[in-house]
């Protein structure tokens, strides 16, 4: 789950990282007042969407007089901002952050993520700061900085200053560095994040160590413990498909294609959009029922796949185990007659009940087309999709 960036810093300023002063506003008009609040005779006006390379597509101004400032949140708010990581839909544009203007010294880039590899945290430093990271990599990978935290005793102080040396940090300003790399991690830590970056880190000309811009990204399956964090989630930010689906319970994630996917487990369903494209098809999202699906969760399953509008044939691909075949079959009938679907769906059923789950399918009079192997059911369904107009 992704939040905001001026929830990311409040979360950030209780684990002592320095942030800038700022507010939220959602009109122009409060825009101004929000910046009369903060003072100062300068002021960046930042879009909060879920993505980052705002500033490239315009989405963060820098103001200096009331009027700019309010020209700013007028061009800004109900806008559909499109960057590079939105796709070309953009996100919608509904609050804005004004911050006091900030005196920079020096960028820095700083990010903790967890490396599936070595099953740690891992801190990313560089003082090429204020690029995307692809860039860094690319560009500057000379100045990139790894470390790894040992999960037995956490990020010890050493390594915190190790980063900062390794970063080119003036002496005087190493303890500072030191706290807001700590607080970071403890951040990351301690809220179940999955992700935590701040970009740029910037020193000031007035030699101070604020982070100036920041995203988080936290576990899903660690919500429950953590209701302050759940309360954050703005849904006008998320793919309604998946919105949509996320509530019902499914894991789902919409994808561009044209043939829907309702499969059980996700390692079934990654080799399942897999064939779908080596038979020369797209398909429009992953989905995974889980284990001891029951009809009604089918049929949820398939209102979630027809909420895209873009699906013109729906595979369903359903290895039993702990699931039934049987209990999918009916659960396929029961969608096809409540939703009336009318478009091409095709099923492949392999495991417990296998037999029983195709005579229901075979005696419910619904034109079904039946796969015996995951290829061929592909197949089957890139060319059903082909032939819908």
């Amino acid at each position: 789950m992704d939040i905001h960036e001026y929830q990311a810093k409040e979360l950030l300023s209780k684990f002592g990282v320095a942030v800038p002063r700022g507010g939220l506003a959602y009109s122009p008009e409060q825009a101004v007042y929000r910046a009369n609040e903060i003072g100062g005779s300068k002021w960046a006006v930042k879009a909060q969407i879920h993505s980052g390379a705002r500033g490239k597509a315009g989405g963060i101004k820098l103001c200096r007089s009331d009027n700019e400032i309010e020209d700013a949140a007028e061009s800004l708010l109900g806008k559909r901002l499109v960057t590079v990581q939105t796709g070309a839909t953009g996100k919608l544009v509904s609050r804005l952050y004004i911050e006091e203007g900030t005196d920079i010294d020096k960028e820095i880039y700083l990010s903790f993520v967890m490396d599936r590899a070595s099953e740690r945290i891992v801190v990313v430093a560089s003082a090429a700061g204020g690029m995307d990271i692809e860039e860094i990599s690319h560009n500057r990978p000379d100045t990139l900085i790894k470390v790894e935290v040992d999960p037995a005793v956490g990020m010890q102080g050493f390594q915190a200053r190790e980063v900062a040396f390794g970063l080119g940090i003036e002496p005087e300003l190493i303890s500072k560095m030191e706290r807001t790399i700590l607080g970071a991690y403890r951040a990351f830590r301690d809220l179940d994040a999955t992700m935590v970056e701040i970009n740029p880190l910037v020193i000031t000309k007035q030699k101070n160590v604020v982070a100036l811009d920041a995203k988080m990204s936290f576990d899903e399956n660690a919500l429950f413990r953590r209701p302050q964090i759940a309360e954050l989630r703005d849904k006008s930010q998320e793919d309604p498909r998946e919105t949509y689906a996320s509530d019902r319970g499914l894991a789902y994630v919409g994808l561009d294609g044209d043939i829907g996917c309702i499969v059980n487990g996700a390692g079934l369903a990654m080799a399942t959009l897999d064939m779908i494209k080596l038979a020369g098809g797209e398909p429009a999202n992953f989905l995974d029922i889980g284990g001891g699906a029951s009809p009604e969760r089918v049929t949820k399953s398939f209102k979630a796949v027809l909420r895209d509008k873009n699906v013109k044939a729906i595979l369903v691909n359903v290895f039993a185990g702990i699931n039934r075949c049987d209990w999918v079959a009916k659960g396929v009938v029961d969608a096809v007659k409540e939703l009336e679907i009318k478009m091409p769906i095709v099923v492949r059923l392999a495991g417990t009940n296998v037999e029983e789950g195709r005579r229901i399918i075979d005696s419910s009079g619904l034109t079904v087309i039946s796969a015996e192997t995951l290829a061929d059911a592909a197949a089957k369904a890139v060319s059903a999709a082909k032939s819908v107009a």
